[in-house]
């Protein structure tokens, strides 16, 4: 296809194909100016890298409140990309509304309620469905959510970017009345309280005179394995990283979407230093030319706390402008998986990398990564200062270290609990202050929904790693919700196959196609156990990353524990 040159006729500036047809514009989305015009403000001096794309998206996202077409066809042009490659990042993440030509936009003020496990056994069905009746639909959109981070004041919903906790219709409508939509910012302990108390003079000392190795051993000596779940022993990852030559990056994994579980919003939310601190000391021992945090967007506080904290480091001379770059998530669950925590980081989908090659061979843009979790860092910093010992000389039913444990559901005070990493949940629901007022202990979920449903009669069973896998489960993350008489393990275990239906990344058959066919086949009166079986099979054995490969796991363990209610 050509464009008609001819100066004469009727049709200049036409584009003319073999046939003879033509038309007077490209294929596609036109370019609006007003939009160009207002997505360039919006962006500023921002570089234009591709990386940068969702950051980009959050921007529009927030000032416009929607992804209007013609803004996605401006952004393209600014960033000098495919509209087909905006578009597909854009309507990945669930926290972007994307509207079409002729699309109305979503009414000004959005409210998100929780509907994972610990919000749905507080009553937050009841809740969206008064909200519902109780709000105008032109003024308020009402949505179900996945877990918010806050499962300790069950039910949460998110009213704009602000956490309404314990939250009723009557919390609501006063909080839309006062036009309370913003975060609410924590009292925590900055860069000055953390300095006066003696914070970066660990890593001042490291930088100066410290062995890598020796650190490394350190580590190793303290038994600290890596808390985001995977358990993997923390110090032997900086050799792997290390081996590699080129370039090095530092990816923090803050992504904790897990249901049930909130303890690194807990740290953060308090000592957000001494996580920073044990961040610079791995990337440090690395030798990492930067360093990203990758944050939930669901933890709107948490994201304030650190850009303001990371300019404070950045104004002292402990990094270097731009050193450690703050990456939005979007609300994808599958981000917490580290591969697909690496492409959100690149400004794509976050889909899970086939592996190998590991991401300390081969992450971020290509170069050796090391990956850690939020609690994990804020452990190095602690033994680097306080010695090994500090999670070594722990040791209890035959287990050493300390486990921050999430707790919620039917117990009397839910909350972080730190104990030592050998309690078992009978320790843990003593720890939350006994079960609530009424219930009597049934059940329990003691590491998110991918590690199942136990009965109560399995309670001497230590929560750590490697002491829940001969049962079929595992620890992950630590985040144990406490069931009552008052609920039914089949119910438990649809909500979290929900949870995995809704945010199945869609990469693989397995698990897209098998958590849906799951979700029906649960709904049924009595479950098809072999039928359900098979499917399980199948997506343990095909699925790509571990979100397909854990999800039948309630499935296999109420059919198991619970026979007599399916």
């Amino acid at each position: 296809m050509a464009l008609d040159s001819d100066k004469n006729g009727p049709d200049k500036g036409v584009w003319k194909s073999g046939k003879g047809k033509g038309r007077r514009h490209t294929k596609g989305r036109q370019l609006d100016d007003t939009a160009w015009a207002q997505v360039r403000d919006l962006l500023g001096a921002e570089p234009r890298d591709r990386d940068l794309l969702i950051e980009h998206l959050h921007l529009i996202q927030d000032r416009f409140g929607h992804l209007s077409a013609a803004h996605l066809r401006a952004l393209a042009e600014e960033m000098r990309l495919s509209m087909a490659e905006v578009y597909e990042v854009a309507t990945f993440y669930a926290h972007f509304d994307v509207v079409k030509e002729g699309e109305a936009p979503p009414p000004a003020l959005t409210i998100r309620v929780c509907d994972s496990l610990s919000c749905e056994l507080a009553g937050a069905q009841a809740l969206k469905a008064a909200l519902e009746d109780g709000l105008d639909p032109a003024e308020v959109r009402v949505l179900r959510a996945p877990c918010m981070g806050r499962c300790d004041t069950a039910p949460v919903l998110e009213l704009g970017h602000s956490h309404i906790d314990h939250a009723t219709p009557e919390k609501v409508h006063a909080a839309i009345a006062a036009g309370h939509t913003h975060a609410h910012i924590p009292a925590y302990e900055n860069y000055d309280a953390y300095t006066a108390n003696g914070g970066y003079t660990t890593l001042a000392d490291l930088r100066q005179n410290g062995d890598w190795e020796a650190v490394q051993e350190k580590v190793l000596a303290s038994g600290l394995r890596g808390l985001g779940g995977a358990g993997f022993p923390s110090g032997k990852k900086w050799g792997f990283v290390r081996a590699n030559a080129g370039l090095r990056y530092l990816a923090v994994n803050g992504d904790e979407g897990e249901p049930g579980t909130f303890k690194d919003r807990y740290h953060l939310e308090r000592t957000p230093h001494l996580f920073l601190e044990g961040m610079l000391i791995a990337a440090w021992a690395v030798e990492a030319e930067r360093a990203y945090i990758y944050m939930r967007d669901e933890y709107p506080a948490v994201l304030h706390i650190l850009a303001h904290e990371i300019a404070a480091l950045e104004d002292a001379g402990i990094v270097k402008l731009g050193y450690i770059e703050l990456r939005r998530g979007a609300g994808a669950y599958i981000c917490g998986e580290e591969s697909a925590m690496i492409e959100s980081i690149e400004g794509k989908r976050g889909m899970p990398r086939h592996r190998p090659p590991f991401v300390a061979q081969v992450g971020i843009f290509g170069r050796p990564t090391l990956v850690h979790n939020i609690e994990t860092l804020h452990w190095v910093a602690r033994i680097c200062r306080e010695g090994p010992e500090i999670l070594s000389s722990v040791e209890k039913n035959g287990r050493k270290g300390l486990r921050s444990y999430s707790v919620s559901g039917r117990v009397a005070k839910p909350g972080v609990h730190l104990l030592p990493a050998g309690s078992t949940i009978t320790d843990i629901i003593e720890a939350a202050g006994g079960m609530a007022e009424g219930h009597t202990f049934k059940a329990y979920q003691p590491g998110g929904p991918s590690s199942g449903l136990l009965p109560a009669s399995m309670s001497d069973i230590p929560l750590d790693f490697d002491t829940l896998q001969p049962h079929g489960s595992f620890i992950g993350s630590a985040a144990v919700v406490v069931l009552s008489q008052n609920d039914r393990a089949r119910d438990a275990a649809l909500n979290m196959l929900r949870f995995f239906e809704d945010e199945s990344c869609g990469q693989c058959t397995p698990c897209r196609v098998g958590c849906g066919k799951a979700v029906k086949l649960m709904q049924a009166d009595r479950w098809d156990q072999g039928l359900l079986e098979e499917l399980s099979t199948a997506m343990v054995d095909a699925s790509i990353c571990g979100l397909g490969q854990a999800a039948p796991n309630p499935i296999l363990m109420t059919m198991k524990h619970f026979p007599d209610e399916i």
